[in-house]
């Protein structure tokens, strides 16, 4: 096992049974704010060095459940323990076993990249003997040590991030939250990240749950969660996700949607929906079927695709749209609240 050197991390709790102890462990597990239920009785839990994904749009429970899990929030009912630890009884335990990599930048800018280091391993405990060997451990692993001694105001958002994950593993943690690690962030900067994310994971051997709404950065995780309204509509590892909806996905492009989608319906027995102009519908043998769409649809088609099932067609198999179209109402719900409106308003 490579554990940093001179980094003792602290024990997991051992459960009763004397069995294995899950990293993560949630059991119908509640959050409401007056009559938003952000978090709606998901139960699950992640295995010991494994990367587990929580996948939905923006507003589905995903910050509110790590926020519950890292003891910032106190869950409404329901259960969760971290490294064997209840996130409730006992929350200093917890915290000394995770690491946390925020949606939100949370460094200080008028301090150098190192400096902002030597903060966190003093909250954190880090004995002072190893301080400096840990600090220029993390930070070259994420590429920085060059850059230790600049403001990090002089950063690029990219190197923030890079910076707060090498924060995030200094005091050595069992588990690495990171909720929604690259938004914001440009492709390529993104596909660096998560570089270093999985090089992290290979040097540090440590368990990492991630909240993202991006489908390729989900194909990364060993497994994922799909949440929706506060609950997990289904769960497994990328490659068990997409054969569970076992059809291929057909997109066509019509001078009417609406029609198409009627057509389909009464004459196909198919149903389908409509997204940035492209009707989505899926069925077995998709290949197969194009010949008998052109011939009985009745509506004029002006372009056609076929594709495997994706992360995407499986969202939308389990909760009846695209994880964009969900941001979207998922937004004009917010802006609804009577608190959201009143914010809004000043």
């Amino acid at each position: 096992m490579s554990v940093p050197v001179g980094v003792a991390r602290p024990e997991v709790a051992a459960p009763p049974d004397g069995g294995p102890v899950p990293a993560i462990e949630v059991r119908d597990l509640h959050k409401r704010y007056g009559e938003l239920e952000a978090v709606a009785g998901i139960s699950f839990s992640v295995a010991p060095r494994e990367t587990f994904g929580f996948l939905g749009p923006n507003g589905a429970g995903k910050s509110t459940t790590i926020s519950m899990l890292c003891t910032l929030v106190r869950p409404s009912s329901g259960s969760a323990r971290v490294a064997g630890f209840d996130a409730v009884a006992a929350p200093a335990e917890v915290r000394r076993r995770i690491g946390l990599v925020f949606q939100d930048t949370t460094l200080d800018d008028y301090l150098t990249a190192k400096e902002n280091l030597r903060f966190h391993a003093e909250l954190y405990g880090v004995p002072g003997s190893i301080v400096e060997d840990r600090i220029r451990q993390v930070l070259t692993m994420v590429e920085l040590w060059d850059r230790r001694d600049h403001i990090v105001r002089t950063f690029s958002g990219g190197m923030k991030r890079r910076l707060e994950i090498a924060r995030g593993l200094l005091h050595s943690p069992r588990v690495l939250f990171l909720d929604e690690p690259t938004i914001g962030l440009d492709p390529q900067t993104r596909s660096h990240i998560w570089a270093y994310i999985r090089e992290l994971k290979r040097r540090e051997e440590i368990t990492i749950f991630m909240t993202t709404h991006y489908m390729d950065e989900a194909e990364f995780c060993d497994r994922i969660a799909i949440i929706d309204h506060g609950r997990v509509v289904a769960m497994g590892t990328p490659e068990e996700l997409k054969a569970s909806v076992g059809r291929d996905r057909v997109q066509i492009r019509t001078d009417d949607a609406e029609a198409a989608i009627l057509a389909l319906r009464e004459r196909f027995e198919i149903e389908a929906t409509v997204s940035e102009e492209m009707v989505t519908f899926h069925v077995p043998g998709g290949e197969q079927f194009v010949p008998q769409l052109f011939a009985g649809l009745g509506v004029p088609i002006r372009s056609v695709s076929v594709a495997r099932p994706t992360l995407d067609d499986v969202f939308m198999t389990y909760t009846g749209r695209t994880i964009r179209d969900a941001e979207a109402s998922t937004g004009d719900q917010m802006r609804s609240l009577p608190f959201v409106r009143a914010h809004r308003g000043r």
